[in-house]
């Protein structure tokens, strides 16, 4: 009889840090004569991109972090984006400034992201902090893999020593959280859509971490009995019925009976990718105010 992997619970993890953030907004914000402030900013009606922008911004309430968001129509030129970032690099009540992906097809992302100021890139994606990152030198983390990271620790899992295998190689995920694990000390591998015999490396792994975006491309063969299984993909499928759901990179229902721990989707990464946001707003409001 197999026993059942136990759940890495992302949401659980996230209720508990937002509480002690809000400890901390509370304690620093008489202090410090302003709360720690973020500015979200939207390009286009994508219902997706809207229902995250909410979250984050009842996110921040909720932990007393002023919200400096704007959202701009379909057609808003690259030039305009680029002065209202420019505005808020300079605005003293403005420590985190993201720019929710993706953007629409006529404006260039990578441009605007590093316009962001590098000690306000709340996304930790300018090419200053993924540096940082690469020379282990302290900065703003990418949120989703610091998110993941966060998570490996609440479980008390060490990956040291430990051979980890990354499936995805995007800059948002993949590459960030393969340098991390390096980081703790994992031996780690990166693969990705066109890496040849794929099952015989993801079944060498005590930590697999999913994040390409397809759904249930990790099957309970390609899985060694007792890992830790990262799940980061989120995908809507549509069922026979019509209904849709959340599903992950992960096989769950197969996967849970060989894996050891397991992240849920949804209800486990990412859960932690807006309290990591939260968490580098705060970070980099402490740095500005020396606290």
């Amino acid at each position: 009889m197999s026993s059942i992997a136990q759940l890495l619970d992302g949401k659980a993890l996230a209720q508990k840090m937002q509480a002690t953030l809000t400890e901390q907004v509370q304690a620093l914000t008489p202090k410090n004569g302003r709360p720690p402030g973020l500015a979200v900013l939207m390009v286009g009606d994508n219902p997706a991109s809207a229902a995250y922008v909410r979250n984050k911004e009842k996110a921040c309430a909720a932990v007393g972090i002023a919200s400096f968001g704007k959202h701009f129509p379909t057609n808003t030129t690259q030039e305009e984006l680029a002065t209202v970032i420019a505005q808020l690099n300079q605005d003293d009540r403005v420590d985190g400034i993201l720019v929710q992906l993706p953007l629409p097809d006529h404006l260039d992302s990578v441009a605007l992201l590093n316009q962001i100021d590098p000690d306000k890139d709340a996304d930790g994606l300018h090419p200053m902090n993924l540096g940082r990152l690469v020379r282990t030198e302290p900065g703003l983390r990418s949120c989703t893999p610091y998110g993941v990271m966060r998570l490996l620790e609440e479980y008390q899992i060490d990956p040291r020593g430990k051979t980890a295998v990354v499936v995805g190689r995007s800059i948002l995920v993949g590459k960030p959280i393969s340098l991390m694990l390096l980081d703790a000390d994992a031996t780690v591998t990166i693969t990705h859509s066109r890496t040849p015999n794929l099952a015989e490396l993801t079944r060498s792994a005590d930590i697999l971490v999913a994040a390409v975006g397809r759904s249930n491309l990790i099957t309970a063969e390609m899985v060694k009995p007792g890992a830790i299984v990262v799940d980061v993909g989120i995908n809507r499928i549509t069922d026979e019925t019509g209904k849709s759901r959340l599903v992950g990179d992960v096989d769950f229902n197969a996967v849970k009976s060989v894996a050891g721990y397991l992240t849920p989707v949804p209800g486990g990464v990412g859960a932690m990718t807006v309290t990591m946001l939260l968490h580098n707003t705060v970070w980099s409001y402490q740095q500005r105010f020396g606290s």
